[in-house]
């Protein structure tokens, strides 16, 4: 794409607040979008993502009063609910020595990878902090998610209104042992045009040192 192409999509990006309820997300494009989830950067390369996109209508009413009555929820052609791992992200589990034996790397190799992971995740040994970087890293793949769909035309809209993170969870019958909410995502095509988008000067935000 022409740089003046994408700069056209990041403008066409808006936290659209209702959607067209008979305009559904082709599977073609909504795949694309999910796999700019998956490919997604994250910290060490843990994927510490998984994405429950819901379609089943009944569902998303019963999520909408989770989440403040936002029309986006229910009016929305799917709504992406991005989980954070939470347990197999500790130093010691299976799951992370398979994220670094994948490399196909030498077993001294590996065992330097997990000492430095080790240490790094000293200080995450709370659940609380735990979550903090997890969530941080599903975030670049929520964004990317979004900035992939304004390519393509689908509109979106990043939901954290919400009652309680357990809530949610609870509704969804997430296994919080494994997962916690990071992040809601409403995909789909406007009603509304947008509205003018309002932005800091590039000069007000933007510090080069040379």
């Amino acid at each position: 794409m022409k740089k003046e192409e994408i700069l056209k999509a990041f403008n066409f990006r808006h936290a659209c607040k209702i959607f067209d309820e008979n305009r559904k997300i082709s599977k073609e494009d909504l795949n694309f979008i999910l796999e700019t989830g998956r490919l997604s950067p994250s910290s060490f390369g843990m994927e510490h993502w998984k994405f429950l996109v819901v379609q089943n209508q009944e569902l998303k009413e019963k999520l909408k009063p989770l989440c403040w009555g936002q029309s986006q929820i229910t009016t929305c052609s799917d709504l992406v609910i991005i989980l954070s791992k939470n347990s197999v992200l500790k130093a010691d589990s299976d799951y992370v020595k398979s994220i670094f034996e994948r490399r196909e790397l030498s077993k001294e190799q590996i065992e330097q990878y997990l000492k430095v992971y080790s240490n790094f995740m000293k200080d995450k040994e709370n659940k609380k902090d735990l979550y903090s970087w997890a969530r941080a890293q599903c975030y670049i793949a929520g964004g990317n998610m979004m900035s992939s769909a304004s390519m393509i035309g689908v509109d979106s809209c990043p939901i954290e209104g919400i009652e309680s993170k357990e809530a949610i969870e609870s509704a969804l019958n997430i296994d919080v042992n494994k997962f916690d909410l990071a992040l809601i995502i409403a995909f789909g095509y406007r009603v509304n045009p947008q509205s003018q988008k309002k932005r800091l000067n590039f000069e007000e935000i933007v510090e080069i040192i040379e």
